[in-house]
């Protein structure tokens, strides 16, 4: 910059900026390269996406939020796109897909505005603001209120949830899996960890092999030959210590000069492994396990007792445990008492696939609980696992909120309406923004017709004629190829919602956004160009 005709130098030589309009094309354009990325992967007739990494593994699939995770991204708006994505994975489990693509048509709607009708970004922030508070309101006029005693009706949310997945042909066994599950680790309070529900998966077999444990599968084996593999009843010792004898923290010599010592040395050490194991049998329990490692000789000891033992345990695998069985977690051996023993109907080491694994199986709590993945390839497990995953926070969101709204992209068409009528009450260019936001909403419906191979004018047509006569309920039925009514195909409220709602502040923050200044990285001493000390591509915006 200049002041009074003298150039001052306020940014290092090699840094570029880009302010005004240009910035704000920049970010809108790498918002909208993303969305298009990813948007014919939306709904039950969305393709599928094949993603390589470095060392050659394979992903595939139609989750937004898995294939944005898996992309190298280095715009940061993009890097911007990636966390929405991941944000409505966390949060609500579903709609990440829907999440990117609202977000980028908004954009598109708003450089549209900006760039025909010289509408100041400010104004459109406002006006999407205003906009997104309306959605929710008619968001909930539309919300059907749900029993959580509906099995059938959680079975049809499972369904749409699974649409457009690969295991969409299991869905009706896998949808009896995931509600049985939630509702096994619902504490009735409204509010449910589905952190307790533990995921194992084992290549081998078919998706209809996929089983629900009331309790814990752990992927180990029992430690010992000589130890029982199976029990009936059993009383089970959680121990975050270890079995052997506690090393010091810094190293020392131990110097024996007479050689009669070494076997004293020695015995002392099995004395107090043997105390240890002592310990166990005096507490009643006849399972061990353990978060850290078992001595050889504590195995041996142990299997002379005829206790079970598995080392190595996470610790998140013992947190599920204690919830399961009610043990105790034990982080001090002599501490231990039969109070702090837990129990289930058995405990068995069986073969899953080329593995042995463990099961703790007809826990009395059954507050935390394992679904077992079985699938013909690690491809179709993994992707298994992501289905399952969504179908689990969907299922915990109706039986928290207890509201669900109709799928087919009905709830954005009568938003769409909605908030066209709405526009008419405002004066001012705020009114262009609430119609561009409308606008936008129609990218769902208009998605799933494409995704299709339907016209997606012809869709948008209908599905106005169909909410403008009073049809509430009106969504694209993407395999008979027409709008009609959605009552079979359901999704929670809350999916919704936080879509519109966390698409709308990221449009917002991005719109914000007037100067972009880059910074190059500086070379490291001797680094190659483009190496560990060379630039960071992260920070290129061109």
């Amino acid at each position: 910059m200049t002041l009074q005709g003298t150039p001052v130098l306020i940014l290092k030589e090699d840094t570029s900026r880009t302010t005004g309009r240009d910035a704000t094309s920049s970010n809108i354009a790498a918002a909208r390269v993303i969305s298009e990325a990813i948007r014919s992967a939306l709904g039950p007739k969305g393709r599928d996406k094949m993603l390589v990494d470095n060392f050659g593994d394979v992903v595939i699939t139609n989750d937004g939020a898995t294939i944005l995770k898996e992309i190298d991204i280095a715009h940061p708006i993009g890097k911007m796109m990636v966390e929405l994505s991941k944000i409505q994975d966390q949060e609500v489990g579903d709609g990440t897909t829907t999440v990117v693509i609202l977000a980028g048509e908004l954009l598109q709607q708003a450089a549209e505005l900006i760039t025909s009708d010289k509408i100041h970004p400010t104004i459109l922030v406002e006006g999407f603001r205003v906009a997104t508070e309306k959605a929710e309101e008619f968001l909930n006029e539309i919300a059907t209120d749900v029993v959580a005693d509906d099995q059938d009706l959680l079975v049809q949310l499972v369904n749409t949830t699974m649409g457009s997945k690969i295991v969409a042909r299991s869905s009706d066994l896998l949808a009896k899996i995931v509600i049985d599950a939630v509702k096994s680790i619902d504490p009735g309070t409204g509010k449910i960890d589905i952190d307790d529900i533990k995921i194992e998966k084992k290549e081998g077999e078919d998706i209809e092999s996929t089983i629900l444990v009331k309790g814990i599968v752990l992927d180990k084996e029992v430690v010992h030959a000589g130890m029982p593999k199976s029990l009936e009843n059993p009383k089970i010792a959680l121990i975050a210590e270890a079995f052997e004898v506690s090393k010091t923290e810094f190293d020392s010599e131990l110097s024996i000069t007479d050689p009669s010592k070494i076997q004293e040395f020695l015995d002392r050490e099995a004395g107090m492994i043997q105390k240890m194991v002592d310990k166990i049998v005096e507490s009643g329990a006849n399972v061990v396990i353990a978060q850290k490692g078992i001595d050889d000789i504590a195995q041996h000891l142990l299997a002379k007792q005829n206790i079970m033992a598995i080392r190595r345990v996470k610790k998140s695998d013992m947190e599920k445990l204690s919830k399961a069985t009610g043990a105790n977690i034990v982080s001090s051996i002599p501490d231990l008492s039969a109070s702090d023993l837990g129990n289930s109907g058995k405990i068995y080491e069986t073969k899953v696939g080329d593995d042995d694994m463990v099961f703790v199986e007809d826990c009395p709590l059954a507050k935390s609980v394992t679904i077992l993945i079985r699938g013909g390839t690690e491809l179709v497990v993994d992707e298994a696992e992501r289905s399952i995953h969504d179908a689990i926070c969907v299922i915990r969101n109706v039986l928290e909120d207890k509201k669900i709204v109709a799928g087919g992209g009905a709830p954005e068409a009568y938003v769409s309406r909605k908030l066209h009528k709405f526009s008419e009450s405002l004066v001012g260019r705020e009114q262009l923004a609430v119609q561009a936001f409308a606008n936008a909403l129609e990218v769902v419906p208009r998605t799933l017709a494409e995704n299709a191979g339907l016209d997606p004018i012809d869709i948008i047509v209908a599905l106005r004629s169909e909410h403008e006569s009073g049809n509430t309920k009106a969504g694209v039925d993407v395999f008979q190829g027409k709008v009609r009514n959605m009552d079979n195909v359901i999704e929670p409220l809350r999916v919704k919602t936080h879509a519109i709602t966390a698409a709308s502040e990221n449009a917002q923050m991005i719109l914000r956004i007037d100067d972009i200044i880059a910074s190059k990285a500086s070379e490291g001493p001797g680094g190659p160009p483009g190496g560990p000390g060379g630039d960071m591509g992260g920070e290129d915006f061109d």
